[in-house]
């Protein structure tokens, strides 16, 4: 024991040899204050971790091109060996480099018969879109009360209780190349509206160069709410601007064509202690094309939405990382005994000086 306590660096005085003052009372907890402090800053900082952005060249999909290339061929057989199973369509997307294209639309004023869909030229109507991705792919429903009132308004939506609008719905997988998705009104459907439309010009009962007449030709209304459309899976911090909003036809007829512009941005999203994701971040721009527009471009292209989606070829590595366990607490342990440490010497300094100026002056 003896030999034991030489090497005891924390001597201990002996009871009596030590006094307290309030003075040193007040310095411990300004110290313990300032240990807090700086002891809540670092377990912030640790919480919060640090994020680093980095940009890289976005992997090529030599398989979605040769998809492209012959459509039939390579996705009826896709859709005619795929299984309805999400493990066996993430494990097919993965293979094929394709990634899930959703989509969730309201249109309150056309009814389910009207309306039409089609991807990249494969079309409801023709019946390739079913033979390319499946009968199930996506769903056409009637819109619920909810929907409509989300859209209309409650008191809007009464009026409509007997004549809803259709819902769109569906999951569909697309190669990781440029294209474009449509939902819009039947091509049947917009020749009956379009030759009432135009024996009532021929007739001279509607002139479309008075502001605010409406023609007594009910043409379809094209106003509808994009519940959601996701590429893949989306980065979480990012804001998704396609979600929730809706885009009122306002003019005369009710007759238009949104055309949206969406720019996808791989993103590989690392977080601590979760497997690495890839998301993709979207950059949206759209506007409204006016039936006027249409009609001087001659345009084939049918009044309702259509999507037109491509790839940036550079991708983002977005990581979100810690610094090690044993660094943070040792941090923390310096942090502490630094504060008392500093504290004790400043003042020790202080007092000594004190007492040799009092004491130089009393001689």
């Amino acid at each position: 024991m003896a030999v034991l306590r030489s090497f005891d660096a924390f001597a201990k005085p002996v009871e009596g040899t030590r006094t307290t003052t309030a003075t040193g009372g007040v310095i411990t907890v300004l110290a313990t204050l300032a240990a807090s402090v700086l002891f809540l800053s670092q377990l912030y900082l640790y919480i919060g971790g640090d994020v680093r952005h980095s940009l890289h060249l976005s992997e090529s999909s030599t398989a979605s091109a040769l998809n492209l290339a012959i459509p039939d061929a390579g996705s009826e057989k896709i859709a005619a060996s795929r299984s309805n199973h999400p493990v066996h369509q993430h494990v097919q997307r993965r293979r094929l480099n394709q990634i899930p294209l959703s989509v969730h639309l309201t249109f309150p004023h056309i009814r389910c018969s009207d309306i039409d869909y089609d991807h990249d030229g494969a079309s409801k109507s023709s019946g390739r879109f079913e033979r390319i991705h499946g009968r199930d792919a996506f769903r056409i429903s009637t819109a619920t009360p909810v929907e409509m009132a989300t859209i209309l308004g409650k008191s809007e939506a009464q009026k409509h209780r007997n004549s809803p609008g259709c819902t769109v719905r569906g999951t569909i997988s697309v190669p990781r190349v440029g294209g474009s998705l449509s939902v819009t009104i039947s091509g049947r459907a917009w020749k009956l509206a379009a030759s009432l439309f135009q024996q009532e010009l021929m007739s001279n009962a509607f002139d479309p160069t008075k502001i605010g007449q409406r023609p007594n030709a009910r043409l379809p209304n094209c106003t509808h709410h994009i519940h959601s459309i996701t590429f893949g899976e989306p980065f979480p911090p990012a804001v998704d601007p396609l979600r929730e909003t809706t885009h009122v036809i306002d003019n005369d007829s009710g007759v238009a064509l949104h055309n949206v512009a969406v720019r996808l941005v791989p993103t590989r999203y690392e977080r601590p202690w979760r497997r690495a994701r890839d998301t993709y971040q979207s950059s949206v721009v759209s506007h409204i094309v006016q039936p006027q527009t249409l009609a001087q471009a001659r345009s084939t292209s049918l009044p309702g939405i259509t999507i037109g989606y491509d790839f940036t070829p550079l991708a983002v590595h977005h990581v979100e990382r810690r610094e090690n366990l044993f660094v943070f607490l040792g941090s923390l342990v310096s942090i502490v005994g630094g504060v008392f440490v500093t504290v004790g010497l400043v003042t020790g300094c202080l007092v000594g000086g004190v007492s040799a100026a009092v004491s130089k002056k009393s001689d």
